[in-house]
């Protein structure tokens, strides 16, 4: 049989080049931070997540300016996750007592902060001087457990991870997170891989157009990855990638630039669709383009079995069941223009915690990518 994939008409949109700030695990420190239109840190502002450590961390990133400044937690930043605070926060601030409203007011009550715990954000850029151009992100803190720390949990318990990452919405073009995904970014000094599979698998299913991350200290790096929508026998199937970055900022005054515009000559093989318009003379809504494509992939699936074709089972390409949750539709009907995600570990601090001194930092990671501006969809 030929490709049974629904092509998606293209919407004409024009787009415009945004620059993104990225860092994480700062623990406490500041650097000089390149200009840009959005800044965004992946967690661990802290090394214990005291009043004092996150006043001066909050202060230093109110200061930089940025249209937008996107804030995460990390596993260090213990007094921002109230339960694990609750049980364990004595112990850890014993000869200092913290309180945690008051801690999480710093971010929560910023007026130039957007701080997210496990939650989505529409972001406009509005300014006249800036690109006025819109995307979706969704921050979470969450990590697989590594000690005594916050916003963790069981590497053991796989259907608690799945629920975790399963509520990443699909029209998610910017994904933050603490912890990596496995087998991206994630190689610890020890070789180990240490990120989350079930985040891989919301990866897959979500293909955001960047995805940014942290917590790994000694990973921090970049990769292009191209996801598989075709295979119809393995599930959140990548396709292979040689794609190496060569960071420009090393031993110089350059930025560590990861250029992803089509003048960059390297765009990123990501539309960030959400819905396709089956006929481009056809206007109908979101909800009825997403239903004639269920329709065409369920026609799909009927040819295959009259023709004795097993598309197989736990199949999560466009040739399964849309009756199966395995063939999870929605994550393919109407959005095969998101092909590529570019994942990028920002880590500041070059070693893991405790950090010996002198402490060694990274350059923050800039980002330059090509997003649709808000006046043509408003």
């Amino acid at each position: 049989m030929g490709d049974t994939s629904v092509s998606p008409s293209k919407v004409p949109q024009r787009t415009r080049r945004t620059r993104f700030v990225c860092i994480s695990d700062t623990h406490n420190c500041t650097v000089k931070l390149p200009k840009g239109d959005v800044l965004i840190h992946c967690g661990d502002l802290t090394n214990q997540g005291s009043f004092g450590e996150l006043s001066k961390q909050v202060a230093w990133l109110e200061k930089a300016d940025f249209e937008c400044k996107l804030v995460i937690a990390g596993n260090h930043d213990v007094t921002l996750d109230a339960d694990f605070f609750e049980q364990y926060g004595n112990y850890i601030h014993n000869n200092s007592p913290q309180n945690h409203v008051d801690c999480l007011n710093l971010l929560a009550q910023s007026k130039s902060l957007t701080y997210l715990e496990h939650s989505s954000y529409n972001v406009r850029l509005t300014s006249p001087a800036g690109p006025r151009t819109t995307f979706n992100v969704f921050g979470s803190p969450y990590v697989p457990a590594c000690g005594m720390w916050a916003f963790q949990y069981s590497r053991t318990d796989l259907a608690l991870a799945e629920n975790i990452w399963s509520e990443i919405p699909l029209d998610t073009d910017i994904l933050i997170t603490h912890g990596p995904a496995r087998t991206h970014r994630d190689e610890s000094r020890h070789r180990q891989a240490l990120g989350c599979e079930s985040l891989r698998q919301a990866l897959w299913r979500v293909r955001p157009r960047i995805a940014l991350c942290g917590h790994v200290h000694e990973a921090r790096g970049v990769e292009r990855v191209r996801w598989d929508l075709s295979s119809k026998s393995v599930r959140y199937k990548e396709l292979e990638n040689n794609y190496r970055w060569d960071d420009p900022g090393v031993g110089n005054e350059k930025n560590c630039l990861v250029d992803l515009t089509t003048k960059g000559g390297m765009p990123l093989d990501n539309d960030g669709s959400k819905v396709s318009l089956l006929s481009s003379a056809t206007a109908c809504t979101a909800s009825e383009a997403a239903q004639k494509n269920a329709t065409a992939i369920e026609t799909n699936m009927t040819t295959m079995l009259v023709e004795g074709t097993n598309p197989g089972i736990g199949t999560r390409g466009l040739g399964g069941n849309p009756a199966s949750a395995r063939s999870d539709g929605p994550a393919l009907a109407g959005r095969l223009g998101r092909r590529e995600t570019c994942i990028v570990n920002c880590a500041l601090q070059q070693t893991s915690y405790p950090h010996s001194a002198p402490r060694r930092l990274h350059k923050p990671v800039v980002i330059d990518i090509n997003l649709p501006i808000w006046d043509d969809d408003s």
